[in-house]
């Protein structure tokens, strides 16, 4: 259980919310939901959890995105106090918020100086580069963003798969929701797992994805074509990837099609073969296995459908440009 210098460990630990017009509403409250539960579970066990502010140039009513608008204090409260925690949401239209943000940055620069640490959800990443506390450091942003921000901050280190990173006392992380796994890293962080565990049974979340996991699966990013057709068959190739005879002909009976109309259909509609989509899940099974259990590398390819673990050495160089062995030292929880 950590605390910094300037919080004692009987008071709340302060955590201020940069608020700004046309943020993104779940950028902000889907990591505070994460902080206001974590002090629910502190207090159970008679310890201070945190002190939520959520803070603006002005104070008053901010407008998010989506049309709500958000009660926030002056950030001039905060100019002589110690921050425990600075997180900045992002916003969908980042680069208008760059240009009207010239003193909140200003402010967010000065602020990090004194605060115990500071973190981005999803495009805040473009805040705290702009503040100039990125250089050199390695970052995440939304996967939309990446090219953006290694186009506009060159010095900054874009890692397109991360969910968080961690740089000394700097956090980003991925899109929106992934700024419920930062804000459960954090509590981990401060509060031990015990308590992260129970804050993330009472969201319905998993205790954190590993902050170097992708931030989008092989399904997800399927259902992102004109593929709603071929939904079942996706979902049961996932439960049977084990099995090498995963033939067209196979998929084309699971389908109900011919073999030579389900080969064109399925490549108009999801923009690759079946014998690539195949591929890319048993990739991201192994990558799932990889990470979160114990069993052997062999194993792993046997399970996933590679056969063994030279030819799943093979496709992950392929489409990873790392090794598993490599890629388990680098993931494994």
């Amino acid at each position: 259980m950590t605390t910094t210098a300037s919080t004692p460990l009987h008071q709340p630990r302060p955590l201020v919310f940069l608020a700004y017009p046309q943020m993104g509403l779940l950028d902000l409250t889907g990591a505070q939901t994460v902080f206001w539960a974590a002090t629910k579970a502190m207090a159970e066990r008679g310890l201070p959890g945190y002190a939520l502010h959520t803070a603006s140039l002005q104070g008053g009513l901010v407008p998010t995105a989506e049309g709500l608008s958000v009660d926030t204090v002056a950030l001039a409260r905060f100019d002589e106090t110690a921050i425990h925690t600075l997180i900045v949401p992002g916003a969908p239209d980042i680069r208008q918020a760059l240009v009207e943000g010239v003193e909140l940055v200003g402010w967010l620069r000065s602020a990090s100086t004194r605060a115990g640490r500071t973190a981005s959800v999803c495009s805040g990443t473009f805040l705290l580069a702009q503040a100039g506390l990125l250089e050199g450091r390695r970052a995440a942003t939304h996967w939309a963003m990446c090219e953006m921000l290694k186009s506009d901050f060159p010095d900054i280190e874009v890692d397109v798969d991360a969910i968080f990173i961690q740089q000394g006392n700097v956090w980003t992380s991925a899109g929106v929701s992934a700024g419920i796994d930062l804000a459960l890293a954090l509590v981990e962080a401060d509060c031990g797992r015990e308590v992260a565990l129970q804050v993330a049974r009472e969201l319905v979340v998993f205790l954190k994805r590993p902050g170097g996991q992708a931030q989008f699966s092989q399904q997800l990013q399927a259902q992102t074509h004109d593929s709603a057709g071929f939904d079942d068959l996706h979902l049961w190739l996932a439960d049977n990837l084990r099995d090498t005879r995963l033939t067209v002909d196979r998929l084309a009976e699971h389908s109900r099609m011919s073999p030579r109309n389900f080969a064109r259909v399925y490549k108009q509609k999801t923009g690759r073969t079946p014998a690539k989509t195949i591929e890319l899940l048993r990739v991201e099974a192994a990558r799932r296995l990889l990470e979160e259990s114990e069993r052997n590398i062999d194993q792993i390819a046997q399970l996933c459908g590679f056969g063994d673990e030279e030819r799943m050495r093979h496709t992950f160089h392929r489409h990873l440009a790392i090794s598993p062995r490599d890629y388990r030292e680098r993931f494994s929880r």
